[in-house]
């Protein structure tokens, strides 16, 4: 029996709720909690439906609904609620209520600290995707977090940062390779491809603020023991990509870059590279240029509801009011053509003789949204989600501190990547033209 709690009902919390369900032997109580609970409700509608489950039982209790959904060849109790993650109280008083083994943390980045205190607070275990960021400055990394190493640790609580794709898969791409492959690695470059259209003018693949806000931060690499800073977007070249071809890449700051090369000390260069295309990019440019990307506060004089010939001074962040007005991730998956492509590229020694290994997943976004209603970005970060919580039950990956995923065993993690919708192929030896 494992009692489970989600944060976030977005794109990704949606995927890990269909993939968390389908593993009702693994997964027995789970609880779906967000700041708006009609979305935890809506996103159960979207389970029984997509999943062809029976409601054996729906019963409103106080504040929270609870169900108990059955397949056909399981059950499972499921609670939906709601929560202000950026109120540790509230989160205290939930965790106390449902009593979770583990909290999987699939809110915003900014409140990563909130849910890791109230997971100290109430012996809970703690799971997340992203790294903290904090909401008045463009800028993440992973000090926050692992300064609450001794804290988990003397708790006997275990946290596993970063188990989404891209940190995440990449990281476990990373350890399979020195695990199997390389007796040192040199040379690690994480790729990133969205091969897809989704008939937008201009959309995010995930939350338009975080997505902006990293974006046009300045690149950022690792080379022969130092930290390179470079001009957002500044650096760039054609990379092929499996069943894609050539796309334009650019090099950005990411967070797993900072934890691998801590863990694997042999590294001399780590960069990440994503694509983006040119009408991505020209949109970028003008967002920025006008303003739009500030996160600072700005004073709007707005018309009253009730006489529009007043006015009253609002204050607004103009990153969140755009976010406002761009297409919502979620519902971009009906229309979503073509895959994603991502993987890392290993160049280092094996046996004294230097070899490449290039390992990848590719995805496309029909496939998963036919299975999840979700486009494929939400499909590769929600189901290595799923992976990582199965992980931590099964007691796989479980021991006390703050942890990065390549400080597990990638082997498991990296046969139910296969199962669950996530193949990954290897090419050994080849050109990886970096």
């Amino acid at each position: 029996m494992s009692k489970i709690l989600m944060i976030g009902a977005g794109g990704v919390a949606t995927v890990a709720a269909f993939k968390i369900v389908q593993n009702a032997d693994v997964f027995t109580d789970f609880m779906i909690a967000s700041r708006r609970k009609e979305k935890c409700d809506l996103l159960v509608n979207s389970l029984i439906e997509r999943l062809g489950l029976s409601v054996e039982c729906k019963e409103q209790r106080g504040e929270t609904t609870f169900y108990v959904l059955k397949g056909q060849d399981s059950t499972i109790n499921l609670t939906t609620a709601q929560v202000d993650a950026d109120d540790v109280e509230q989160l205290k008083a939930l965790f106390n209520d449902f009593k979770p083994e583990l909290v999987i943390n699939l809110a915003l980045p900014y409140q990563d600290l909130t849910i890791m205190d109230a997971c100290l607070a109430c012996g809970c275990n703690y799971l997340d995707t992203a790294n903290y960021e904090p909401k008045d400055e463009a800028h993440f990394e992973y000090s926050w977090q692992w300064a609450y190493k001794d804290r988990f640790e003397q708790a006997g609580l275990t946290a596993i940062l970063g188990c989404g794709f891209d940190p995440g898969v990449s990281g476990i791409y990373t350890a399979y390779a020195a695990k199997h492959h390389f007796d040192e690695i040199h040379y690690l470059d994480i790729v990133d491809c969205n091969a897809g259209d989704h008939h937008k003018a201009f959309a995010t693949n995930f939350n338009p603020e975080i997505n902006i806000r990293e974006i046009t931060q300045k690149g950022l690499y690792y080379k022969d023991g130092q930290w390179i800073e470079t001009e957002p977007l500044e650096i760039h070249k054609p990379l092929t990509y499996p069943n894609i071809g050539p796309r334009e890449s650019y090099l950005l700051h990411h967070e797993e870059l900072e934890s691998l090369v801590k863990n694997y000390p042999t590294i001399k260069q780590a960069r990440f590279w994503m694509t983006f295309g040119e009408q991505y990019i020209k949109h970028l440019d003008v967002i920025q240029n006008i303003g739009m990307s500030r996160i600072d506060e700005v004073v709007y004089e707005a018309p009253l509801a009730e006489d529009p010939s007043k006015t009253v001074k609002v204050k607004i962040i103009p990153l969140q009011f755009l976010k406002a007005v761009l297409p919502n991730p979620q519902d971009l998956g009906e229309n979503y053509e073509g895959e994603t492509s991502i993987g890392c590229r290993i160049r280092g020694i094996k046996d004294g003789k230097e070899r490449t290994y290039y390992v990848y997943n590719n995805c496309k976004h029909q496939e998963a949204y036919q299975e999840t209603g979700m486009q494929g970005v939400s499909y590769t970060t929600g189901v290595p989600a799923m992976i990582g919580a199965m992980m931590f039950v099964k007691g796989l990956w479980r021991k006390p501190g703050v942890w990065n995923v390549e400080d597990f065993d990638p082997d498991p993690f990296m046969e139910q990547l296969n199962i669950h919708g996530l193949p990954w192929h290897e090419v050994f030896d080849g050109d990886l033209e970096l």
